[in-house]
């Protein structure tokens, strides 16, 4: 048997979270087994890595805070994620290696190329069946924040050049692989989105 990977991948704020339990519910609802992750934080040793990487105190070179989130990415892999698919579950999962590509690689100005060789190392070349990538123009992304929130994680709370250079390497890598991307409008309303969504997911479903 073999499920599907699903994951949801977008700047701060683009709605990810939202979308994610939308399709959760929706796949829930049809009968089908259903798994959450996260990265960081999707396993018990990756809530410890999520808390050191992202809220610790202090500064963290580059390329450790790359090293950090590859962890994270190999133990989510290997107890969660590709158990679960295997189990023929369908795994739906916020963030995977193309925020590493995005944030560690374009926002912290690392080579974009050597960050996804290390996440696929470590994640031993599993890659989604389906990247949804949520697309949304950082000063409304950090609006949209300011509204939900008062305290910033340390990627957050990086400077609007940051999560520029965030979203432009987010769509050059939908635009590099478009079988696997859906690039949507984050701005679209709550509902057109799932719904958009949902049609992709079927068409997944439907060649299982």
């Amino acid at each position: 048997m073999s499920g599907l990977f699903i994951t949801f991948e977008g700047g701060d704020g683009s709605g990810k979270s939202t979308q994610a339990q939308l399709l959760s519910t929706w796949l829930t609802d049809a009968g089908h087994t259903v798994v959450r992750s996260r990265e960081p934080g999707g396993t018990e040793l990756g809530l410890e890595l999520r808390e050191m990487v992202l809220h610790r105190r202090g500064h963290i070179a580059p390329r450790a805070e790359a090293l950090i989130y590859a962890a994270d990415r190999a133990q989510n892999i290997a107890t969660k994620v590709r158990p679960a698919v295997e189990r023929g579950e369908i795994v739906i999962q916020d963030r995977y290696l193309d925020s590493s590509v995005a944030y560690q690689g374009a926002g912290r100005v690392l080579d974009a190329d050597e960050v996804r060789g290390i996440s696929l190392w470590a994640a031993e070349e599993f890659m989604p069946d389906l990247t949804i990538l949520l697309d949304l123009d950082e000063t409304i992304g950090r609006e949209r924040l300011d509204e939900a929130r008062t305290k910033y994680d340390r990627l957050e709370a990086e400077e609007r050049d940051f999560h520029a250079r965030v979203r432009a390497s987010y769509l050059d890598l939908a635009a590099a692989e478009p079988a696997r991307f859906l690039l949507l409008n984050a701005t679209d309303s709550i509902e057109s989105i799932a719904a958009a969504v949902r049609a992709r997911v079927a068409t997944l479903l439907s060649s299982l």
